[in-house]
């Protein structure tokens, strides 16, 4: 059976909202990263990066949430766009674009020291962030889905990041992406949706962030390599 590699990020529950909606059954294994699971030395031979998630199918391996979802709907010919160059432009503006920015404007807006000044890093990927978000809604204003006429990859990509845009860019984020906020509502009110997000709460995960967690969190803040 696949094993699927997970937390409840936004990475690894868009993974998972594709497994629930193709009905392909998985073994969910958790990997607690705020305690260092992610650097366990088996799982780095599942994921040499040390993130989630990742999926072993039977022996084969796949890691990036976006190679993922791309490597199941090519495997079971599920939510797969027919325009494939569409499908590849928009999915890796998703994977290059949506995702590392956005984690990197949460990153700074509710986790980077604050007895340090991060001014124009904050604003740097809050401005990154919010025109990513315009460039998405602009392109779905005319359309129900990201590509093409029906629900695929492309949207459980974006929804995994887009339903987080208030704990990223404010309160009020959602009213500048009124189309973005509409596939979102949308894609949430679906079954698989709720089984998707509520797949942690099956499992323990460390909830503080302590020294502990920021440490296995941010690497970065213990090693100097500049």
């Amino acid at each position: 059976m696949l094993k699927f590699y997970f937390n409840g990020s936004p990475n690894p529950t868009k993974v998972a909202l594709f497994l629930e909606e193709a009905g392909l059954p998985y073994e969910p294994v958790k990997v607690d990263t705020r305690k260092g699971e992610q650097f366990a030395p088996d799982y780095l031979k599942i994921n040499p990066n040390a993130k989630v998630p990742a999926i072993d199918d039977g022996g084969t391996i796949v890691f990036d949430s976006n190679a993922i979802l791309l490597y199941l709907a090519e495997k079971t010919g599920k939510f797969l766009p027919a325009n494939r160059a569409e499908l590849l432009s928009w999915l890796m503006f998703v994977a290059s674009g949506v995702g590392p920015y956005s984690g990197q404007a949460v990153h700074f807006k509710h986790f980077a020291p604050k007895d340090q000044n991060h001014d124009y890093a904050h604003n740097r990927y809050q401005y990154e962030t919010d025109r990513h978000y315009k460039i998405l809604d602009g392109h779905l204003k005319d359309r129900r889905y990201m590509v093409g006429g029906a629900y695929s990859i492309v949207d459980m990509a974006l929804w995994g990041w887009a339903r987080m845009v208030p704990f990223k860019l404010g309160d009020d984020a959602f009213a500048r992406y009124p189309n973005v906020k509409r596939l979102v509502d949308e894609i949430s009110a679906r079954p698989a949706a709720a089984r998707a997000i509520a797949l942690k709460d099956k499992f323990t995960f460390k909830a503080e962030m302590d020294d502990e967690a920021r440490a296995n969190m941010f690497r970065h803040m213990t090693t100097k390599v500049a």
